[in-house]
């Protein structure tokens, strides 16, 4: 049966508010945070489909007066980024290209749900990047 793994800590996939699950034909799968993101594969393995969020904590959000600048957003984030003591979706995306390193797996196909663009353009990044440079794959998956 297939899956799809949804890595958020607020919507709820079930309900769907925003339209933003992926149709996979695939059986949702929901997780909150990097630790459940962790455990649901060592556990189950690769799903069929992952989608990302990458504020997964109050802590990663950034300040309304950013959002109108992505330039001052990502510098606002960069600076932010470390003081955080919660781990976010661009910190499951790196532990996920290890895994698929270290189990000589193919990458799952992956989505990026998040609100934050410099966050989803992250995320985005280093799994292109891990599917163009190891799996010799020029064309991204979602």
């Amino acid at each position: 049966m297939r899956k799809l793994l949804w890595l958020d800590d607020l919507r709820n996939p079930f309900i769907d508010l925003e339209g933003k699950v992926p149709v996979v034909g695939a059986v949702t799968e929901w997780v909150l945070n990097y630790e459940q993101f962790v455990q649901w594969i060592e556990k189950f393995g690769l799903p069929y489909a992952i989608s990302f969020d990458h504020d997964l904590a109050d802590e990663h959000y950034t300040p309304e007066y950013f959002w109108d600048n992505y330039e001052d957003s990502k510098k606002f984030q960069d600076w932010k980024s470390k003081t955080y003591q919660e781990k976010t979706g661009m910190d499951c995306a790196k532990w996920l290209v290890n895994y698929c390193l270290d189990n000589k797996v193919k990458m799952p196909l992956f989505y990026v749900h998040s609100a934050n663009p410099v966050g989803a353009d992250n995320i985005k990044g280093i799994l292109e990047n891990y599917i163009k440079r190891v799996e010799n794959d020029s064309t991204p998956r979602n």
